[in-house]
């Protein structure tokens, strides 16, 4: 798997708010069926946001996608690619299984790694399960070659002091339809890295389900009500990326 990721996992266990937001229900709607219990989070993955060096784009997701045998569970990756958003041009997730280890000898960096990357930052969070991830991201095998023209929106939070559960609350919520039209929703918590506290995942079938959740969502804020005043309160910060999948 990629190379950047991979080869650190060699020593690791041997646009918009609206868009996010609308994703999940409000503390003031009601879903249309009844919510069923968010998956829990036993599993470890790594989360990988990185920037190519100029001109080194292609070079770079060449790189992440490449396969490496010493993955702890190999295969068990997604590569997304910026549209837009944040400053990164490719996350990659990673499932690592039910723990990571550090081992204190340091990995050398190959020159041609350093030459295609710019920048780039990593960090551990506890998920669902591989089964689970896959379902709502639509990359198992039996569903990756008709889910091409998926969009997905990548986001990173940090609550205000004292509303970590009720920031958490809220992102975990099931869609509210029909006027929430995502398909498939992975909610992870910081572990070690970053400073951000919740990293969530929103897919939708296409990039005209994401416009229809987007002026869906508008219509709600311009009641001054509703998901995105909710979220407000709870968010000190937060990021969206629109992404599109390259891998698998």
């Amino acid at each position: 798997m990629k190379l950047i990721i991979r080869f650190l996992t060699i020593g690791l266990a041997a646009l918009s708010p609206l868009a996010l937001v609308c994703a999940q229900s409000s503390p003031s709607e009601k879903p249309a069926a009844a919510a069923s219990s968010p998956p829990a989070r036993n599993d470890v993955y790594h989360v990988y946001f990185g920037k190519a060096a100029p001109g080194k784009a292609v070079q770079l997701a060449e790189m992440l996608k490449t396969p490496n045998p010493k993955d702890p569970m190999p295969g068990h990756f997604i590569l997304l690619r910026h549209q837009e958003g944040d400053a990164w041009d490719y996350c990659l997730i990673t499932h690592i299984g039910a723990k990571a280890t550090v081992e204190a000898t340091p990995f050398q960096v190959p020159p041609a790694m350093r030459d295609v990357s710019d920048w780039h930052n990593d960090t551990f969070v506890n998920g669902p399960s591989w089964e689970e991830f896959t379902k709502a991201m639509a990359i198992s095998d039996d569903a990756k070659s008709k889910s091409g023209g998926s969009g997905y929106v990548v986001s990173v939070f940090r609550p205000t002091p004292g509303h970590r559960e009720d920031l958490e609350k809220i992102l975990a919520a099931p869609p509210n339809r029909p006027s929430d039209t995502s398909a498939g929703t992975v909610l992870m918590q910081h572990l070690e890295g970053a400073p951000w506290t919740f990293l969530t995942v929103v897919r939708y079938n296409s990039w005209q389900d994401f416009a229809t959740n987007d002026m869906n969502n508008v219509t709600q804020s311009n009641k001054n009500e509703g998901g995105w005043f909710a979220f407000r309160e709870y968010s000190a910060f937060h990021t969206d990326t629109l992404t599109n999948r390259i891998a698998p």
